[in-house]
């Protein structure tokens, strides 16, 4: 019985050893993919969980932060640019002739914040262990350990940053159900939902010293009358929607990226989920970066900065968007011109001027086009998965441009509001392009 017992137990001992033995490739060491493929997960859990762009935004940002915060020891000269954000406590530095692996500090440092502001944990755990479980077969114990103490202190102190940025208060605030005043905006088809983050201008920047730091143009005054810009733009847009070619239609699709758009057949509804303007953007920058064979630092670096022009632009819009409630097209079209009009593209519920398409795409091309040049073609992917569509542009401002366009083609934003969404975009920018030291002269 005893022989029968050890001749079962050697299979298993085989495979254990086995497991044990089990090398992970030597290039995870230092291959930039990884940091890719990070935000790649927390981009498939921001579309598992629903959140919203301007909640997207902040997950992005605070994540590309705690990891460039811990990956810029990779390479000399690189800065902290925490340092140089409103209300982030002084960060840890390694510890001097210590070996760290500044990738697997990095990845901690960037999933100990995705944990604690997002929903589905069990998914990020599982992506990480593995991760963990390659990089524990290729470290010696020490270094190991050293790198992922590092990253998890790192990610610790940058959380504290999300406790005092006002977003927990904003949870518990009444609902923005919108009015029935002629210009103001109103919950619209097909599910009349409540407006979406009213109060998200109460979220503090990270670079911009407030929500009012640039100003935006301010909306047509409300008019029925059919020679007033008011009452024009709302025109302008229903012809359009009347008459959209099947490029238009391609380019409304395209940059749609609303996460959850609600399908309605009789008495059943459905939701699709895709990615948020923030995670596209991302996937851009992801692009580019592997399009110049950026080095670890310099990926993280771009990612961080592009993310947080994202966050302050999601910021400084929502203001103007609630401080002028300006109604949709969709309700004004209805109202005063035809009753059985629809727009191409699901209204998304908030206030429509100024667009934050417009305003989020300009800041990011903006600072992309200073990193990789004002002229710089790209094929973008970012939406294959989720729409099975691709596109090239000739630049990531030719990409912004057409975004914000995509918008007065999808029926949900006048002409007026994308354009001078741009403007308010490329002022976030060129702000951020110009009040960063981003490397030290060695």
């Amino acid at each position: 019985m005893r022989k029968l017992i050890a001749c079962l137990l050697i299979p298993f001992l085989f495979v254990a050893c086995a497991r044990n033995e089990r090398k992970a490739d030597p290039k995870l060491l230092t291959d930039t993919n990884l940091l890719h493929n990070n935000i790649k997960q927390i981009t498939e859990v921001i579309v598992h969980d629903v959140f919203s762009p301007p909640v997207a935004s902040r997950i992005y940002a605070y994540t590309n932060l705690a990891s460039y915060e811990a990956i810029r020891f990779a390479r000399p000269g690189y800065v902290s640019i925490a340092a140089q954000l409103n209300g982030v406590e002084k960060l840890p530095e390694p510890e001097k002739n210590k070996k760290y692996n500044y990738l697997l500090a990095a990845t901690k440092a960037a999933f100990t914040v995705a944990e604690k502001i997002t929903f589905s944990a069990d998914t990020l755990a599982n992506y990480q262990n593995n991760v963990y479980e390659d990089f524990k077969s290729l470290l010696d114990k020490d270094t190991y350990n050293r790198s992922i103490a590092f990253g998890e202190e790192i990610g610790k102190k940058i959380l504290k940053r999300t406790t005092i940025d006002n977003y927990k208060e904003t949870r518990a605030m009444e609902k923005f159900l919108g009015s029935d005043e002629p210009g103001k905006w109103r919950p619209t088809p097909p599910d009349y939902a409540d407006g979406a983050e009213p109060y998200w201008a109460m979220i503090k920047p990270l670079k911009l010293d407030s929500a009012t730091q640039f100003q935006c143009a301010p909306p047509y005054p409300y008019s029925v009358d059919s020679s007033s810009n008011f009452f024009k733009q709302a025109k302008e847009v229903y012809n359009i929607g009347r008459n959209l070619s099947d490029s238009e239609k391609t380019i409304a699709r395209y940059w749609d990226d609303n996460p959850f758009v609600t399908e309605h057949s009789g008495h059943l509804m459905y939701g699709n989920k895709k990615i948020t303007p923030v995670g596209h953007w991302m996937g851009i920058t992801g692009i580019a970066c592997k399009m110049k064979n950026l080095n670890e630092v310099e990926t993280a670096q771009t990612y961080l900065l592009t993310s947080l022009a994202i966050f302050d632009g999601f910021i400084s819009c929502w203001k103007v968007k609630y401080d002028t409630q300006v109604v949709r097209p969709v309700t004004v079209v209805n109202e005063l011109i035809d009753r059985t009009w629809q727009p191409f593209l699901q209204t998304p519920p908030f206030p429509e001027h100024v667009s934050a398409h417009s305003v989020i795409s300009a800041a990011a091309a903006t600072i992309l086009s200073k990193r990789f040049g004002e002229n710089f073609p790209f094929h973008d992917t970012s939406e294959m998965e989720y729409i099975g569509m691709q596109r090239n542009f000739s630049s990531f401002m030719n990409a912004s441009l057409e975004a914000s366009v995509s918008r007065v083609y999808g029926g949900i934003h006048y002409m007026h509001s994308v354009n001078e969404g741009v403007v308010f975009g490329k002022k976030i920018g060129d702000y951020y392009n110009n009040n960063f030291n981003l490397k030290n002269k060695l």
